[in-house]
């Protein structure tokens, strides 16, 4: 595959012939991420074990840097690779933290399934290969996910779980959260809630540099370059609450038609709570995004001049 080219200020990955470049905020913002990740999972070894087992896994590796390119380059779309996983699952994991402390049971425990660790490496592993079927093509690519994840999971479960019983089980859980992370079908566990949410939290500029600089322009790649970060915190009376701020209102795009979608459709629809609003100091007047397209060759693009 011949490299794509990109502006300068991107950042650019090179393995094996695939290229993922991404937006250098962005790439910090997944560092970030995977702190929080181990950070969360220190006190969940079984999570935390399989957590590194798949980030240096190359098959899980291969397919995410197929799927960001079939994603970002081939379709324009935001970013669907290595970056998203972590940000989505470090979010996931914070959502995880923050429903334990007001005792949400989970699904894996109350089915009798697995302990609390056991509900954590459900949600990490399948937030972390939710997105893989984008690989084979992006129509489908639930279903896909659903495939490729099944076969890469006995490669890392049977260390963990030598009971073949609790394995099964244990891949079930994940699977049912990878076929509703898009909210259709809807999720039907605690697990595969949090999972489909988090997902939708990964909003931010740096994630829809790409597809933007690439040329897309409409509302999805516009309301994405106005969401300055998402924060995930204690919601007091409820479990969850997620701070969305904005430097445009085009941002609010997002938060409607992305986040809130998800929610609604799943068993934490009434445990959390969405606030959007502008940073303190973001000028009164909405920052400009574009000041200038123009509809040539079937699509919209942003003017040169």
């Amino acid at each position: 595959m011949s490299k794509v080219r990109m502006p300068r200020r991107r950042i650019s990955y090179r393995d094996h012939g695939v290229v993922i470049e991404i937006a250098p905020d962005y790439q910090q913002l997944a560092e970030q991420a995977d702190a929080t990740i181990r950070r969360i999972l220190a006190d969940y070894p079984r999570a935390a074990h399989l957590y590194e087992r798949i980030v240096r896994d190359p098959r899980a590796s291969a397919c995410w840097d197929l799927s960001n390119y079939m994603a970002v380059y081939k379709l324009n779309y935001n970013d669907h690779g290595p970056v998203h996983a972590r940000v989505a699952t470090a979010a996931a994991m914070q959502m995880m933290q923050l429903l334990v402390r007001h005792q949400v049971p989970m699904d894996v425990v109350t089915s009798g399934a697995g302990e609390l660790d056991d509900a954590f490496l459900v949600v990490m592993a399948a937030e972390m290969l939710h997105d893989i079927g984008n690989m084979v093509h992006r129509a489908g690519h639930i279903e896909y996910g659903v495939f490729l994840a099944a076969q890469l999971l006995p490669r890392w479960l049977p260390e963990i779980y030598p009971d073949p019983e609790q394995e099964q089980l244990i891949t079930g859980f994940i699977l049912s959260c990878i076929a509703s992370h898009d909210g259709s079908p809807p999720p039907l566990t605690v697990e595969a809630a949090v999972v489909a949410i988090a997902d939708g939290t990964d909003m931010t500029k740096g994630r829809g540099r790409a597809a933007f600089d690439l040329g897309k322009v409409d509302i999805h790649s516009v309301s994405a370059l106005a969401v300055d970060a998402v924060e995930i915190r204690d919601g007091g009376d409820l479990p969850i609450e997620i701070a969305v701020y904005l430097s445009n209102s085009a941002g609010i795009f997002q938060v409607q038609e992305i986040l809130a979608r998800k929610v609604v459709v799943t068993p934490l629809k009434d445990r959390v709570r969405i606030v959007v609003c502008a940073r303190p100091e973001t000028p009164l007047v909405d920052q400009r995004i574009i000041q200038k397209v123009v509809f040539e060759n079937g699509r919209f693009q942003v003017a040169q001049d």
